[in-house]
């Protein structure tokens, strides 16, 4: 199962899915209020958490399916992990600053971004308008293009953005990690929003059981600039999640 981030939405992984693949059933979705999906009154993570377990069923996703998440997706990932994660064959978070304000829950609150979505009246005009947040250099230009150009939705008099902006109101980060009943890894962009301080202490809270993996030279949107080190990094993650015994706590005495 691939989540995407925030205003995003499961086009983001069409460059990325085929090389997940190989004797893997791979599924994308828009979560509610994101892509091509309907909205809801309210936005929760463990809403969104319960939609990726219910897509990942009738997507035919495997018994125990394994849930990756970017940005916001990460936590919907982890969320889903401590709370359903016995139905999981584990769960990935890229890029997630779990203690942190999301960058775009950040812009829509300063009003910078994300607002009442205007409508262009060509879809050149919108085209122009589309920007990542946080915003980033180095990105591979056709994949960035292909984000932006499936990101529109036309309208009746012209074009505009599929996300509801209402998904920024209510959301709250990850004020605590425990380990769940899965496994659990971490990859981290090497001039993302999470630092390796902070990487380091997520494998401290998760009782150093929890891979922490740089992406080099990589920014926030690693699918965009970096998307070969991702597959790389995920495929060999994957390759020994197959092949090897997961960790099981001691109990205590």
């Amino acid at each position: 199962m691939l989540v995407h981030g925030g205003a995003a939405h499961s086009r983001w992984w069409d460059h990325i899915a085929p090389f997940l693949a190989g004797d893997r059933r791979v599924v994308a979705l828009d979560l509610s209020g994101h892509g091509d999906s309907g909205r809801r009154t309210e936005y929760r993570m463990e809403l969104w958490a319960d939609e990726v377990l219910a897509v990942a069923d009738n997507g035919q996703a495997g018994p125990h399916p394994l849930v990756i998440g970017h940005s916001m997706g990460g936590m919907v990932s982890l969320t889903a992990a401590r709370l359903r994660g016995t139905e999981l064959a584990g769960a990935v978070a890229i890029d997630t600053p779990f203690w942190d304000n999301l960058p775009e829950d950040t812009a829509a609150n300063a009003q910078q971004a994300f607002g009442p979505l205007r409508t262009y009246p060509t879809q050149e005009d919108a085209l122009r308008r589309f920007k990542l947040i946080p915003q980033q250099d180095g990105n591979v230009p056709a994949v960035l293009a292909h984000i932006a150009e499936t990101s529109l939705r036309e309208r009746d008099h012209g074009w505009s953005w599929k996300f509801d902006p209402n998904v920024f109101r209510g959301r709250t980060t990850l004020r605590t990690l425990t380990l769940p009943q899965c496994r659990v890894a971490v990859f981290r962009a090497e001039r993302g929003l999470v630092p390796a301080d902070m990487g380091e202490l997520i494998a401290e809270r998760m009782g150093r059981v929890v891979p922490v993996v740089e992406i080099p030279f990589s920014a926030h949107h690693i699918m965009i600039d970096q998307p070969l080190s991702l597959i790389t990094g995920l495929r060999t993650l994957l390759a020994d999640w197959t092949h090897s015994e997961p960790h099981k706590p001691t109990p205590e005495a």
